[in-house]
């Protein structure tokens, strides 16, 4: 639901003040008129009662001798009084005449201390037992809301009870008089239905003269509005602008919104711009950049941010300090600290309880001796120390592809000098002795080995030309799959990928791309000289597209780790140390990256990582025939 335009909110205002007031009057008036009619009620069944009593008494106001009955037997008179009450005429009349006139009386009655019936309105129930029922007093003393829970509700009926004695002190029975909560809520309604009636057209009256009121008081802030419109709007309004002339507070108000539409204008062009550049700068970031407020509220996070904080820049920016750093971690302990302290951090490791460690740093902003903010910045120690290892990595390869290209060029002649010579001299000797023979085929085996290394050293070092298009990498996988799975098989290897439903497409070389990870398969599964499986997957995070190729060999010792992307270095008997070192060299050309872990006695796993991109995958007939 959208917020409520403010000549709503006004309208809802004076109509809810004009229902509040009528609804305490309605309160008063019902109230009142609710204890009125409570009281009236049982101020008839009182006085109903109070007549029954003199009426019963001036029915037995007689001697024990004129009884019929043994007065020494109290049993025997009280049957002769019950008798006389019940032939008494008048007091028959009485309460016949009681139902006929009250309109919330039900019944009446003389009961006996064991609540027998002695008379009753209703003949029937005479000398039955008679069940007794709530006092009225119950719900005359009730409260407003309970009283209207009662009237309302299932039909009720109290009592007003008088008791009678016999001989001064000694209980002799009740006079009860029953009043129906029915009859009281027949005596009631009209008087609520009138109130409420009222109530509504009272309400009906203030709603429409609300929104009158409304449309003249917001007329101005209308025109207004639209002068503010105008500010940020390219399109001219057809609709004529208000007299700035006037003299009076609306015109005042008119002038300044004039000039200040003209600051804003020449400041919008600057901030849009700027804008642009920050937020590429803050999203292009690899370091967690966080900037507060001097009130510590967020203003500027980059997309880094979110793995350090574990939340999306969404649900940080606008937050507080407190609503984002807890005491219940490392990391939010040291931060609360250093902006309860003032504290400026320049640059601290620390380790977090996942035992990541990280590099954080904290500056208080400030000018002219006031503080105005603060900038949080958050490093991945790991993932600086990759990167410096990476670009050692780099500038080593770059030094032997210079060193190699010239190396390759003056070796290549003086090899193919050696082999014809080598040629001539093997004719000459038309019959060498064996043993001459056997040095002879030991030189031709070993410069031709030394011409494939030069050959392979000179490839390495030719420059390639990527040719770009969108790929799918769940193709990949699955090219470079059925490709290795023969030489898998021979080593007793088994060959599992797992692949997201999803495309994952990058923008790559397709061969290029297949030889890199065909070398690192390769190795994976040459590794496993005793079989087991090599398992391949590819998955998106974030903005990148990751292929693991997992091994279950005995690992690469933590000694070598840092040579196994280096020209020429191998461990394998036989092996040229090119592999690796050509498929890192293919990953720095796509943007990507390149890395492993590794354990000994349970295998090792390589992550390609390369940028993803949403564009469809680019046909072409080239890569379908390469698979």
């Amino acid at each position: 639901m959208g917020r409520l335009r403010l000549k709503t909110k006004l309208v809802l205002a004076i109509t809810g003040m004009v229902f509040v007031l009528v609804a305490m009057f309605c309160y008063v008036y019902i109230s009142h008129r609710l204890r009125q009619s409570t009281f009236e009620a049982s101020s008839r069944a009182s006085f109903v009662a109070k007549e029954i009593e003199q009426a019963a008494r001036k029915a037995t106001l007689i001697s024990p001798e004129e009884l019929d009955a043994d007065f020494r037997d109290p049993r025997k008179i009280e049957h002769a009084i019950d008798k006389r009450l019940q032939d008494d005429h008048s007091l028959s009349t009485l309460l016949q005449s009681i139902i006929a006139y009250s309109y919330t009386i039900v019944d009446a009655c003389i009961t006996d201390v064991d609540g027998r019936a002695i008379i009753h309105t209703d003949p029937s129930l005479v000398g039955t037992q008679i069940e007794l029922r709530a006092k009225y007093e119950d719900l005359q003393t009730a409260n407003f809301f309970r009283q209207i829970q009662i009237i309302y509700g299932p039909p009720r009926v109290y009592d007003v009870r008088i008791p009678i004695n016999r001989g001064g002190d000694q209980p002799f029975g009740d006079i009860r008089v029953g009043i129906s909560t029915v009859f009281l809520r027949n005596e009631l309604t009209p008087q609520l239905e009138h109130a409420l009636e009222y109530s509504a057209l009272a309400i009906l009256i203030s709603l429409a003269l609300a929104a009158l009121v409304s449309n003249l008081v917001l007329r101005p802030l209308a025109a207004i509005g639209r002068r503010l419109d105008l500010m940020t709007s390219e399109v001219p309004d057809s609709q004529p602008l208000p007299d700035l002339r006037r003299v009076d507070e609306f015109g005042v108000v008119n002038t300044k919104i004039d000039r200040l539409g003209r600051q804003i204008r020449d400041v919008k062009e600057v901030f849009t711009t700027l804008k642009g550049n920050v937020d590429q700068v803050m999203g292009s970031l690899q370091e967690g950049v966080v900037l507060f407020t001097d009130a510590n509220r967020v203003v500027l996070v980059s997309t880094s941010a979110e793995r350090f904080l574990g939340r999306s820049r969404d649900e940080i920016l606008g937050k507080s300090l407190e609503e984002i750093f807890t005491d219940a971690n490392r990391l939010g302990s040291i931060v609360l600290d250093a902006f309860a302290l003032h504290q400026v951090i320049p640059q601290r490791e620390i380790e977090l309880e996942n035992g990541r460690r990280i590099q954080i740093a904290i500056d208080f902003i400030a000018e002219r001796g006031q503080k105005i903010g603060a900038l949080l910045t958050m490093r991945d120690v790991e993932s600086v120390r990759r990167l410096e290892n990476e670009l050692e990595v780099s500038q080593r390869m770059v030094a032997i592809g210079r060193l190699t290209s010239g190396v390759a060029h003056e070796v290549k002649n003086p090899i193919n000098a050696i082999v014809v010579h080598l040629e001539l001299l093997r004719e000459k000797l038309r019959a060498p002795d064996a043993d001459s023979s056997r040095h002879m085929a030991i030189i031709e085996n070993e410069i031709r080995r030394l011409d494939r290394v030069v050959k392979a050293l000179v490839d390495f070092n030719r420059p390639m030309e990527p040719r770009f298009i969108v790929i799918d990498l769940r193709k990949l996988v699955d090219d470079v799959t059925m490709l290795a799975s023969p030489d898998a098989a021979r080593c007793g290897v088994t060959i599992e990928s797992k692949l997201t439903a999803d495309p994952l497409t990058v923008k790559a070389d397709y061969d290029l791309m297949k030889q890199a990870l065909l070398n690192i398969v390769l190795n994976g599964v040459q590794s496993m000289t005793r079989g087991g499986t090599l398992s391949l997957a590819a998955r998106k995070s974030n903005e990148n597209v990751t292929i693991e190729i997992g091994d279950q060999g005995p690992g690469i010792p933590p000694e070598i780790q840092n040579k196994v992307f280096q020209l020429f270095f191998t461990t394998k008997v036989g092996g040229s140390g090119i592999g690796l070192a050509m498929s890192y060299r293919v990953l720095q050309l796509h943007n990507g990256s390149l890395g492993f872990e590794s354990k000994a006695g349970v295998g090792t796993k390589f992550r390609m990582t390369l940028p993803y991109t949403s564009a469809p995958v680019t046909e072409r007939k080239e890569i379908m025939a390469t698979g």
